[in-house]
C-alpha cells in the first residue's frame, strides 16, 4: 500500500487499500498516457520524521548503504493521480515506488531473485503497510521488471546514487535501461538471506538455487482432460475452466500460459488465459488451489463455452 506521508507535508494517511497488489485474474486497465515531460527537482531530499502504522513504528534515515532483500508487490492504474509523500502526482507508468524509510527521492537497484533482472527505481511515496513487504513498485516499474503478471515476488533493494541523466529520465517519467543481471553466485546469497524471512500470502516461493541454463519445463498441472492446443473453446461444450487471466497483449497472455501449461483462448481483442475442461466445478476448483500454491495470485472457475 502507499502512504501519504505528510510529515514530510502533512500527517501520514493511508491513501490505498491494504489488500490489493498487481496482476490478477481480470483484464489490466491500460495505464495512463504519460503526460508532457516536467521535472521534478531531487532536491532538498527529504526524510521525514518517526510514524506509525499498524502498531509498528517506522523512522526515515537517510542511509547511503542501504542493501536489504524482502518482497515487491506493485500498483496500478486505480491510484493515477493521488498524492505521494514527496507531493507528486502519481503515474502509474513512470518507474517509482514506496519505501517505509529511505529518504524521498532516493534510488534503489530492484533486483529479480529469481532471474537477477534489475532495474533503476525512483523513490518518491510512503508504504507499504503490510510489514512482510519490502517495497511496493509502480505499475511501470513492475513492467520493466518483469513482474506485471505475478503478484509479489522476492527482491533485493540497493540504494545507489545514478548518473543525473538517470535522475532526470526517471524523474520526467522515462525509464532507464535495465542494469546487468545479478550474477548467479551472488543471487545463491541473496536467495538464502530471502528464505529465511516471513513469507507474504500469495508471494512468488524464493528459488535457493541459481536457475538452470536449460529451460525449464513448466509445472506440471492438475489432470484433467486433455485440451486442444489451438484452443479451449474447440473442446467439447459444457463443463468449467480456470481462468487464470485476461489480457489485451497476447504476449503477456502467452507468457502466463506458458508458465501454467494453459491455453489462450482469443475473442476479439480480449485473450484469456484457461485450464481445462473439466467435468466438474469441485475439479476445477482443486486446479484453481494448485495453481494458487504454485504461486499465481488470483484466477477464477468460468463456465466453458
Amino acid at each position: 500500500m502507499r502512504l501519504r506521508n505528510k510529515l514530510l507535508i502533512l500527517p501520514v494517511l493511508l491513501v490505498a487499500g491494504c489488500g490489493g497488489f498487481g496482476g490478477g485474474d481480470e483484464r489490466p486497465e491500460p495505464l495512463p498516457a504519460r503526460p508532457a515531460a516536467m521535472a521534478v527537482p531531487d532536491s532538498p531530499v527529504r526524510v521525514g520524521d518517526p510514524y506509525s502504522i499498524g502498531g509498528e513504528r517506522y523512522v526515515p534515515v537517510d542511509q547511503t548503504d542501504y542493501d536489504e532483500v524482502g518482497y515487491a508487490s506493485w500498483y496500478g492504474a486505480e491510484l493515477a493521480g493521488n498524492p505521494t509523500a514527496n507531493g507528486e502526482s502519481f503515474n502509474p507508468a513512470w518507474v517509482s515506488a514506496a519505501h517505509r524509510t529511505l529518504p524521498m527521492p532516493s534510488y534503489v537497484e530492484v533486483t529479480r531473485l529469481d532471474t537477477g533482472r534489475t532495474i533503476l527505481v525512483r523513490v518518491n511515496d510512503r508504504g507499504p503497510a503490510d510489514p512482510r513487504r519490502l517495497i511496493d513498485l509502480s505499475a511501470g516499474a513492475a513492467q520493466q521488471l518483469g513482474i506485471a503478471d505475478m503478484g509479489m515476488v522476492p527482491v533485493r533493494l540497493r540504494r545507489t546514487n545514478p548518473v543525473d541523466a538517470e535522475r532526470i529520465a526517471l524523474r520526467t517519467g522515462n525509464a532507464v535501461p535495465a542494469r546487468l543481471d545479478t550474477p548467479d553466485s551472488l543471487l545463491v546469497i541473496l536467495r538464502e538471506r530471502a528464505a529465511r524471512l516471513p513469507v507474504p500470502a500469495n508471494a512468488q516461493p524464493v528459488r535457493t538455487a541459481a536457475p538452470p541454463t536449460t529451460p525449464a519445463r513448466p509445472p506440471a498441472s492438475p489432470p484433467r482432460t486433455p485440451v486442444a492446443p489451438a484452443n479451449v473453446a474447440a473442446s467439447p461444450a459444457g463443463g468449467f475452466a480456470v481462468q487464470l487471466g485476461a489480457f489485451t497483449s497476447r504476449p503477456r497472455a502467452d507468457a502466463l500460459a506458458q508458465r501454467h501449461g494453459a491455453t489462450v483462448v482469443t475473442a476479439g481483442s480480449i485473450h484469456r488465459v484457461r485450464i481445462g475442461p473439466f467435468a466438474t466445478q469441485a475439479e476445477a476448483e482443486a486446479a484453481l488451489a494448485q495453481v494458487r500454491q504454485r504461486g499465481h495470485p488470483g484466477g477464477a472457475v468460468v463456465r466453458n463455452p
